[in-house]
């Protein structure tokens, strides 16, 4: 089995339900998810003017390889009524691969560890949370002097359900 870091975010509807179904799904389809963050509530990012954001990381264990599980990750998304109609819109699901244990991937239709994560409060707040000392094979960095060292000030508030 693999360790696979998962982000989810939703913007649209009833995010909560959205997250919930995913898992759902993540379990049924991909693998078992063995570890949660919190859900925390973001700001949205890289077009400001959008509903805030529920997010959330999973830990999963999944047989399946990279793009079988990106396949699979894209097909819930529409399953759960992703659209993609403009970069950084509004979504009922997003669901990202920010590791695929400590391999590192570069692909026209996948990149592992997610290219981005380092640089988005959003994302290391919820996997530091799980994942505080897991190190990223790229920037050799743990996860937590990634948290420490970040400049985006962008409100993230975890959240008490």
């Amino acid at each position: 089995m693999i360790n696979v870091y998962l982000l989810l975010g939703s913007n649209l509807g009833n995010r909560q339900l959205f997250l919930k179904q995913a898992i759902a799904y993540i379990e049924e389809r991909a693998g078992e998810v063995v570890q949660q963050s919190a859900i925390y509530e973001t700001e949205s990012w890289g077009k400001t003017d959008l509903p805030a954001y529920l997010n959330q990381v999973l830990l999963v264990q999944t047989k399946l390889q990279p793009t079988e599980l990106l396949d699979v990750l894209l097909q819930i998304e529409l399953l759960l009524g992703r659209k993609r109609e403009e970069k950084w819109g509004a979504r009922t699901i997003d669901i990202d691969i920010l590791f695929y244990d400590d391999w590192i991937i570069n692909e026209a239709t996948l990149v592992v560890p997610h290219p981005e994560l380092h640089n988005r409060r959003f994302t290391l707040e919820p996997l530091a949370e799980i994942a505080p000392d897991f190190y990223h094979p790229v920037l050799q960095q743990t996860v937590l002097a990634l948290k420490s060292s970040l400049t985006d000030d962008l409100q993230v508030k975890k959240l008490y359900f």
